[in-house]
């Protein structure tokens, strides 16, 4: 399916909202970014899906038989620990959705530009070519973009 004019589906007063939200969200979050350098990264990487079953089933074993757990654990950290990464991967994953469609709809501004601007230079060129005043050092300004 050909795009061509995808239309503006923002009105000034949602672009002033979207903005004044994700300033709110940097306000709120930003006391609770973690910065790691490459080698904390290398040491803290994200655990993998295995031992992410290893902390569920713990969890469920201290929810459900709480005698069973180690007295050598915070286990009120813990649960708040879980409770956060929860929360975050939640919050990631509403993020990644908004970010997959967002960048998807600026692919498809990208290309109705590129698309208008392609015209616009063989128009360039036409008039150029027909000797028409001003056209030339456009023309030839955007020449150089094309191998």
């Amino acid at each position: 399916m050909p795009f061509l004019n995808f239309e503006n589906r923002h009105s000034d007063s949602e672009k002033t909202a979207i903005n004044s939200i994700l300033q709110t969200l940097q306000s709120i979050l930003s006391g609770k970014f973690a910065t790691l350098t490459p080698e904390e990264l290398r040491q803290y990487e994200s655990i993998n899906e295995q031992n992410k079953l290893i902390v569920n089933k713990v969890k469920d074993y201290r929810d459900n038989n709480p005698l069973l757990s180690s007295p050598e654990i915070d286990w009120g950290e813990f649960d708040k620990d879980y409770e956060s990464r929860s929360f975050l991967q939640s919050t990631v994953n509403g993020l990644t959705g908004l970010n997959l469609g967002l960048e998807n709809a600026k692919i498809l501004h990208d290309w109705d530009n590129c698309l208008a601007s392609l015209v616009d230079y063989q128009y360039s060129v036409y008039r150029n070519d027909s000797e028409s005043p001003g056209f030339h050092t456009k023309a030839e300004e955007i020449r150089q973009f094309f191998p």
